[in-house]
């Protein structure tokens, strides 16, 4: 059986999510998009991906109590990437 490469997306309210996605489906990279409340450890080690993305807005940064990724991604070895887009 073929192992495709899987990217997970972590949507924290980003206005391009879509579009990164559409950008790695058109590279044939396997990705989902998933809310970030959604994703929690187990699910991580379920789905197992060869990298995340952290898809959000500015605002989502810096804010006290703003939601946060998970732990496990952080230590599951995985590449990590973080996108931030301009509120305007």
């Amino acid at each position: 059986m073929t192992q495709h490469q899987r990217l997970l997306i972590i949507d924290f309210g980003s206005q391009v999510t879509q579009l990164i996605a559409r950008r790695l489906r058109e590279l044939n990279i396997y990705c989902e998009i998933h809310p970030f409340n959604t994703v929690d450890d187990a699910f991580l080690r379920d789905f197992a991906p060869q990298a995340v993305i952290l898809s959000g807005g500015p605002g989502s940064v810096p804010a006290e109590g703003s939601p946060r990724a998970p732990a496990h991604v952080w230590q599951m070895g995985s590449r990590c990437s973080g996108s931030a887009t301009a509120s305007s």
